[in-house]
């Protein structure tokens, strides 16, 4: 949690957080709705820096409907 004076932006927060460096970062969002570096903050915001995809969510879903075929027993 930081204290910022009124008029903040999102790249202030970051900052005063310590992350001198946004590599690996790809995006910025304030409770869930994306936001730009130069986003003005109000009281109470709360500021998540989001990374980019592991994988694929439809490979994903893919591989877990294959593993769940193969654990289904014939009857």
């Amino acid at each position: 949690m930081v204290e910022l004076p009124a008029g903040a932006h999102a790249e202030d927060a970051i900052a005063a957080a310590g992350l001198a460096s946004l590599a690996g970062i790809a995006g910025i969002a304030v409770f869930g709705q994306r936001i730009t570096l130069h986003h003005a903050l109000a009281d109470g915001d709360r500021v998540e820096l989001l990374r980019g995809l592991q994988v694929d969510p439809k490979a994903a879903r893919r591989a877990r409907a294959e593993a769940q075929r193969g654990r289904r027993v014939a009857r």
